[in-house]
């Protein structure tokens, strides 16, 4: 694949949703959700059974909507179905490939649907296997293959007839720690390096902190919050200080100078006031002749959304 930057058309939304519900008899998947999502990296944040994967499907246009509407790079998903899928890759969660086929073969087939020639797709299958890391094993039964390797193939056929939008639906399932760092890698290159805009959902939330420029958290199908992930993790009111030896003697300057502070082993915690409290702790330090490890604004991190009085139980923390 190649190269694309600056490829996000901003002046059309990525997708917007006004009312939009879906139930299943008695149960309400996704209730009057209405947003608006500029192109980027988007992280789709929920518990199991949050109505996360109902609505990618409500977005794709293979379910229907109860009521309300919904548009995909301004497309009418309740008329323009055929049209948004053209436009757009789609990972599901679940594991869907025919075992006894190689990668190539199932990339090939998907990128001829998409309607590229022969040729132009199976260029196009040997790139994006490349670009995902199944190069070498691209021509073995996929029966064979692990767990990650079959998420790669997922995300190769979503990318191979160069989409606008990528929806993937829980990526890393499934995989051990290194598989889900490599994963988390692709995606955050499609976005960055390609310019293709990325809807991921996930009920980790520490894996679409570190990948997403926004993030999306529903809740029973209701939306809690849409905020860009640098909102969510901002500085907190906290400055961490770690010195080598004397931490309580540091505390007690620091406290000594009005300011408030608390150690755990050679950690210190303190209150932030201003720019004066780096200030503060530089001149504890230097006065007790003690070294200086770290000092930096704790930040944020996602799963304070669902620990506040009207979070909700949205969040699985990871």
């Amino acid at each position: 694949m190649r190269t694309r930057r600056n490829r996000y058309d901003l002046r059309v939304p990525l997708l917007t949703t006004t009312a939009l519900t879906r139930t299943f008899g008695p149960v309400t998947a996704v209730s009057e959700l209405t947003l608006a999502i500029e192109p980027g990296v988007v992280g789709l944040i929920g518990a199991n059974g949050a109505g996360k994967s109902t609505l990618i499907k409500m977005l794709l246009g293979l379910l229907p909507a109860t009521s309300g509407s919904a548009t995909v790079l301004d497309l009418d998903v309740a008329t323009r179905g055929e049209a948004i899928r053209e436009r757009v890759g789609y990972m599901p969660e679940h594991d869907c490939l025919p075992p006894d086929v190689s990668a190539t073969e199932v990339v090939v087939h998907l990128a001829k649907m998409s309607g590229l020639p022969t040729t132009a797709a199976r260029e196009r299958a040997a790139d994006t296997l490349r670009h995902v890391g199944l190069y070498e094993e691209r021509y073995r039964p996929i029966g064979g293959y692990s767990t990650g390797m079959r998420q790669r193939v997922k995300l190769a056929q979503a990318l191979v007839h160069d989409p606008r939008l990528v929806l993937l639906d829980e990526p890393t399932n499934g995989l051990d720690p290194a598989g889900r760092d490599e994963m988390l890698g692709l995606i955050r290159r499609i976005g960055v390096d390609f310019g293709i805009s990325v809807l991921v959902s996930s009920h980790l939330l520490g894996e679409l902190e570190r990948v997403c420029d926004h993030v999306v958290v529903i809740d029973g199908g209701r939306l809690l919050r849409s905020t860009s992930t640098a909102d969510v993790t901002s500085a907190s009111g906290v400055l961490v200080a770690e010195v080598d030896e004397r931490a309580d003697d540091v505390t007690a300057l620091l406290v000594g100078a009005q300011l408030t502070a608390r150690v755990s082993g050679r950690t210190i915690e303190i209150t932030f006031a201003g720019d004066d409290t780096y200030d503060h702790v530089r001149d504890a330090v230097a006065q007790l002749g003690v070294g200086l490890v770290r000092m930096e604004r704790r930040r944020h991190h996602m799963a304070e959304m669902f620990t506040g009085p009207d979070a909700g139980q949205a969040g699985e923390k990871q």
